[in-house]
């Protein structure tokens, strides 16, 4: 096993004007389940390869441990390698896909055999080791591939996007298999996914990529609860939180008929750098239904801010409302959730405040996180 690390590495691409990763600082644990997380073409495969020795490194380091593998050739690295689309030999049977690296490294066949028969019983392949792999199933080809992986017994597995090929139900199937197999086996793992609920659920530590550059690594919890700007603030969570930029006002931000309570540290802050408004996000769940008692600023309105149901989710627990509200005189789009047993009509007008405490600022012209 072994820690990696990338040591302010860069990547740029022929012909291109600026990197497609930049300056990346990463430090994983020996065992540790990193997940790299961001939209489309923001460098997180383009990492993963480098990490992999498929992509050159411009500027910086990477070590996997003690060594210097910058550019080492991927075979002298001690890594394997899941893609998404399996690749896998279909004239091969699974038990010849799965051993095939170890034959090519000149292994004897029997230990061949009793590696290979070792994976099949942790993945469950045991009873498919003699078909070829179009007689599986999309979830039994990935499960070959871990297979290949494993039996390398590799210092770090690297993972591009496993789960994509898979329809909805066997992805969320097979990304607890491979969380609960990477703790047992505690092999360092870095996984690239564009699905956050997938980054979510699966990784010890999460990172945040865009445009090349890194915008937080921390715990999914952590990440969750201080997202550490608007990009991360918004990417990050299903649905998304909501963001509205609020004028400043004494002693806190003006929302609908009502004065949400903000930091002071935050609002001077913001101050300093000469906005006039701050950006405050709430997520769904974070937002209170007003009754007849919270106390408004105008009497003769509601408290809080009056959002138009358009659409209702019914989820049996809980329930989602999608509504648009009218704030600084523009229209927004806001997701509430609400309790199951409570859920409004579509078409109604409901007036809702932020629940003390559950906000997040953030400065409306640099978009870094202001509040603790």
């Amino acid at each position: 096993m072994a820690t990696v690390t990338y040591d302010a590495a860069s990547r740029v691409y022929p012909g291109a004007d600026k990197p497609a990763v930049d300056k990346l600082d990463i430090e994983i644990e020996d065992g540790e389940f990193l997940v790299l997380v961001g939209p489309s073409g923001c460098g997180k495969s383009t990492s993963l390869r480098m990490l992999a020795g498929l992509e050159d490194v411009n500027e910086g380091a990477i070590r996997i441990g003690d060594r210097d593998v910058t550019h080492l050739p991927p075979k002298d690295r001690d890594i394997a390698m899941v893609f998404q689309n399996y690749a896998l030999y279909p004239h091969m049977s699974v038990a010849d896909n799965m051993g095939f690296a170890l034959k090519i490294a000149g292994v004897p066949k029997a230990e061949i055999r009793q590696k290979v028969e070792d994976a099949a019983k942790i993945l469950d392949l045991t009873e498919y080791l003699g078909r070829k792999p179009k007689a599986l199933s999309g979830g039994q080809r990935q499960r070959v591939a871990m297979g290949r992986a494993i039996v390398r017994e590799p210092q770090v597995f690297l993972m591009d996007e496993p789960l994509s090929n898979l329809d909805a139900k066997l992805r969320v199937q097979t990304r607890t298999q491979i969380a609960s197999l990477q703790r047992r086996l505690g092999i360092t793992t870095v996984y690239v996914t564009h699905d956050q609920v997938e980054a979510m659920t699966m990784g010890d530590r999460v990172a945040v990529l865009k445009d090349g550059l890194l915008q937080q690594i921390d715990s999914p919890r952590h990440m969750y609860d201080k997202p550490a700007n608007l990009f991360v603030a918004g990417f990050i969570g299903s649905p998304a939180m909501n963001l509205v930029e609020l004028p400043i006002i004494d002693g806190g931000v003006k929302f609908g008929n009502s004065v949400v309570p903000v930091e002071r540290e935050a609002l001077a802050s913001a101050t300093e750098k000469g906005d006039t408004t701050v950006t405050v996000g709430c997520r769904p769940e974070h937002f209170d239904l007003v009754n007849g008692e919270a106390k408004a600023l105008a009497k003769d309105e509601p408290a809080g801010l009056p959002v138009r149901v358009d659409v209702v989710e019914e989820l049996g627990a809980d329930g989602y409302i999608y509504g648009n509200a009218q704030i600084g005189g523009q229209e927004k789009e806001l997701v509430i959730r609400v309790g199951g047993r409570q859920v409004p009509e579509k078409g109604s007008l409901v007036h809702v405040v932020p629940k003390a405490g559950e906000t997040h600022v953030f400065s409306t012209s640099t978009g870094e996180r202001l509040s603790d």
